[in-house]
């Protein structure tokens, strides 16, 4: 299953998590963090944040495409 993580370009206005339906992400220590057992991947944080690339989609390492 894809992973959602937060990018540098992140500039932690909250938008994502005052939308995200599951309650995946969270801020700690200064930064937005997705929890991966909460996070269904819907997409709903993207299409909230304001910052292209701010929150991407990324294949778990050693995942190969056929």
């Amino acid at each position: 299953m894809p992973k959602v993580i937060m990018t540098e370009k992140c500039i932690e206005c909250g938008e994502c998590e005052e939308f995200c339906q599951n309650g995946a992400i969270y801020y700690l220590c200064g930064k937005y963090e997705v929890d991966e057992e909460k996070c269904e991947d819907c997409g709903t944080c993207q299409e909230y944040c304001p910052i292209d690339d701010a929150i991407i989609t990324q294949e778990p390492v050693g995942t190969e495409t056929v």
